[in-house]
């Protein structure tokens, strides 16, 4: 007790002296503890909400939905109260501008949602849309877009319809849904009458109920599993919604607490850093000790206890700032959340935060306070730091791999699979070697080839970046870090964006007119050439299902041992599928060849996408019975194509030869180009004013969709990444304070030497930019290479270099390095030496 006693005074006595810095050692993993505990906690409330809201976001307690009418069911006589849909993609045209657009109308009859509600304005409209009239409730976002307002009028294929109000939202429905597919509610009374629902149609029926309170609906339903299986109906309860809702957003919360955690192990980069830079300087008080006959372990320990209090104080402090951030969380998200998050201190996350942080803390500060074991008595005579001999030492292995271990243990507590979480080890081990080897490569270099040529000032400021006590490496990997996450993220946006303007293109086509029927097509391929437009493919389509493969049905294949079955989704896909003899340009072949069928004895030899073959387990030369419109068809896979489907073309999992579908009922799609967007507006609209079952797909809208999507995921993106940002700020600045004391020293050997203050100013400063400039230029090297990955083994994309993007982030990182460090050094540059060395 006497022992621990002493040990405790030391520390505490010792901590007086060097409080500020200690502070600083700890401020860095403030941020990364406040991210975390912030997520957590997000994610805590959020599956909370998804637990209590469930029934809302359904907005009944069963949904049963088919691509054809449901019909009687048992179950409708036990409900308390049942609500129909019908839901389908059409074209709408907005009287006033005399504009159309692609929407997802739903046809509703009944009171849905049973629970929560269709939120509109004026509030009546939820109702008074129902009471028999042709009136319409229009999402708040599609009216914005065409300037539209309560009381105008939309058409819906051959029904003209009042705007009763704008649809502000729907259960279920988030504002990425509102963008993509934004929702059009009808009377269903009106659904025929629109002249839309007709053969190739993509139509969904879907039914809801509400039962009794204190109802199983998963037991209820279980007798009915087989029955709808057979019949393609898809049943959704709330504890199926809870489930599938929750996962999509454990996933989120699950990355999102990845990308805290690498702010995270930025902070700790630089309490490593820190600490060896506060170690370096104790090595004499540490010697002293040892003369006095305290042991290399009382030593180490009062150090570590010092470490220990900073590391607990700076925990508590990212606790509570990590509850503070999550209140704004919500509105971040805001855009991909289907429920209203709570917001409430999760305790369980503070208590995560803090045993992390105080866990991470001492385990990235044992490396360099392991020297304090080996410092021998003689250093109190002998200041050189190499003689602490540390290369050898097995602790410091060992505390590597604790490290290494830690990485991986706490990814895959996050992951929940040892691939992903070896993977995320992996980045992070490849991510912090790259900045090392660029670090001590470029401090190599300077100390080996520093041309004696060069000017005073910039040689002295180079030869600073191996001087004793550099920051180099810590701040090439903690601001290299951060500048990767967040070039990686400008440079994958502008390529994706760069991929989907298919509308500018010359060569790529930029509207599609699709639902066309067999007696439609020779006039809507003469309207589209009338306006000047070419024809550039015209595609006929079939739908059909999958009965057996092999001889195997669905539920024997379901019976077959689990290497020898196929994929469900085989048998339950609705495949559409058109028929040709050749490949287009968007095709090549990988596998086997395409068959012809020349007459009706010969076999019918069919080619998959590869890719899909592979997922699902079609090999060469299976036996496939399709049904199609009630007629079997047999067909054998002769051949596997790789299908580019990002090139804007009518692509296909599955292709038939010609001389086989010819007499199947079919519907039609036809692809053009238009010169500008005002062409394009305006053929769209004569062809859905002449054909209102005809829907128009046009992709310079699709374009600008996707662009005000990814600007929301960027968002996103970007705010987390702000952490990484931020703590690698914080290190920076704890790093310059920190080493303030050697740069006085220096400042005051040069000022005395006689060099001006405006020499000495130059000095800093160009230390300053060239540290800031190897930091960014390191960060931006990491974010090509993964850049590079990304396209190679992600997207697929050919790999592009953003230089434009790269420039403007490499003066932004090294202009804010030079301006803190011109900070913290101007006091000592502009004081006379004489009073500094008095102070």
């Amino acid at each position: 007790m006497h022992r621990l006693e002493w040990i405790l005074k030391m520390a505490f006595r010792d901590f007086r002296k060097n409080k500020g810095k200690l502070l600083l050692f700890i401020s860095s993993i403030v941020i990364g503890i406040a991210a975390l505990v912030a997520i957590s906690s997000f994610g805590d409330n959020l599956s909370k909400d998804i637990d209590n809201q469930a029934r809302e976001l359904l907005g009944a307690d069963l949904v049963l939905e088919n691509n054809k009418p449901l019909g009687e069911q048992e179950l409708d006589t036990m409900a308390n109260e049942l609500a129909e849909e019908i839901n389908f993609a059409s074209m709408v045209s907005f009287t006033k501008s005399n504009e159309s657009r692609l929407v997802q109308i739903r046809a509703l009859e009944g009171n849905f949602p049973f629970y929560g509600a269709l939120e509109t304005a004026p509030l009546a409209a939820s109702q008074d849309f129902r009471d028999g009239q042709p009136k319409a409730l229009v999402e708040k976002i599609l009216m914005e877009q065409f300037n539209a307002s309560v009381g105008d009028s939309i058409k819906v294929g051959k029904v003209k319809f009042i705007i009763a109000g704008a649809l502000l939202s729907a259960p279920g429905q988030t504002g990425i849904t509102a963008t993509v597919a934004p929702i059009v509610y009808i009377p269903m009374k009106y659904a025929d009458e629109t002249g839309l629902i007709q053969y190739g149609s993509r139509v969904n029926y879907q039914r809801y109920y509400s039962f009794d309170q204190g109802v199983n609906i998963d037991e209820l339903i279980k007798p009915y599993d087989e029955a709808w299986e057979e019949d393609h109906v898809d049943a959704d309860t709330v504890e199926d919604k809870k489930r599938s809702t929750g996962r999509s957003f454990a996933n989120l919360s699950d990355f999102l607490s990845l990308v805290a955690f690498v702010a995270l192990l930025l902070g700790c980069v630089g309490v490593a850093s820190a600490v060896n830079v506060f170690v370096k300087e104790k090595l004499a008080s540490v010697a002293v000790l040892r003369c006095l006959g305290v042991s290399s372990t009382d030593t180490f320990l009062i150090y570590l206890t010092q470490i220990k209090l900073m590391g607990l104080v700076g925990s508590l402090l990212g606790a509570v700032l990590g509850s503070l951030i999550q209140f704004i969380l919500p509105q971040v998200f805001s855009d991909f959340l289907p429920v209203d998050v709570t917001v409430a201190v999760s305790w369980r996350a503070v208590a995560f935060g803090i045993i992390t942080g105080l866990f991470i803390s001492i385990l990235f500060a044992f490396l360099p306070l392991l020297k304090i074991r080996k410092v021998p008595p003689m250093m109190t005579l002998r200041t050189d730091e190499d003689a602490v001999k540390f290369s050898k030492d097995p602790w410091r292995w060992l505390v590597m791999v604790a490290i290494g271990v830690f990485i991986f243990s706490f990814s895959l507590y996050l992951l929940d699979g040892w691939e992903e979480a070896l993977g995320f080890t992996g980045f992070v081990v490849l991510a912090f070697a790259t900045l090392w080897f660029v670090g001590t490569g470029i401090m190599w270099l300077i100390r080996k080839f520093l041309p004696l040529s060069l000017n005073y000032p910039v040689r002295q400021s180079l030869s600073n970046l191996y001087r004793p006590n550099n920051q180099t490496i810590s701040l090439i990997a903690t601001i290299g870090l951060g500048t990767a996450m967040i070039s990686t993220l400008f440079f994958v946006q502008n390529q994706l964006l760069d991929q989907v303007k298919f509308a500018d293109k010359e060569d790529q086509p930029n509207m599609l007119f699709f639902d066309i029927q067999s007696s439609q097509v020779e006039e809507v391929k003469q309207s589209v050439l009338n306006e000047g437009l070419p024809i550039m493919q015209e595609v006929p389509i079939v739908t059909m299902r999958l009965e057996t493969i092999n001889g195997v049905d669905k539920s024997e294949n379901a019976a077959l041992p689990d290497e020898e079955k196929k994929s469900r989704g085989l048998y339950n896909r609705e495949f559409r599928v058109t028929y040709r003899d050749s490949l287009i340009a968007s095709e090549t072949l990988a596998e086997g060849k395409l068959h012809s069928v020349e007459s009706s004895k010969d076999s019918i030899f069919i080619s998959f996408d590869k890719g899909y073959a592979g997922r699902t387990g079609i090999e060469m030369g299976d036996e496939i019975i399709f049904n199609v419109q009630g007629r079997p068809i047999k067909t054998y896979v002769g051949s596997f194509r790789e299908v580019n489907f990002r090139q804007v073309s009518t692509n296909f999992l599955v292709l038939f030869p010609e001389n086989v579908l010819e007499k199947a009922p079919k519907f039609h799609v036809v692809i053009t180009k238009s010169e500008t967007d005002k062409q394009a507006a305006l053929v769209q609209n004569k062809i859905v004013k002449s054909f209102p079952n005809i829907s128009v797909i046009n992709l310079g809208l699709i374009v600008d969709t996707f662009e005000e999507i990814l600007s929301k995921i960027s968002f996103v993106i970007q705010f987390m990444a702000l952490f990484s940002i931020v703590t690698g700020i914080l290190v920076l600045v704890s790093s310059l304070i920190i080493s303030k004391y050697q740069r006085m020293r220096e400042s005051i050997l040069l000022r005395t030497l006689g060099a001006s203050s405006p020499v000495v100013r130059t000095i800093n400063t160009l230390e300053y930019f060239f540290l800031g400039s190897l930091a960014s230029l390191s960060g931006i090297l990491l974010s090509f290479l993964a850049t590079a990955m990304l396209n190679i083994w992600v997207f697929e994309f050919p790999v592009q270099w953003a230089w434009k993007e790269a420039g403007i982030i490499y003066v932004l990182i090294t202009a804010i390095t030079v301006l803190l460090g011109w900070l913290n050094g101007k006091n000592i540059i502009n004081k006379p030496p004489m009073e500094i060395l008095r102070s």
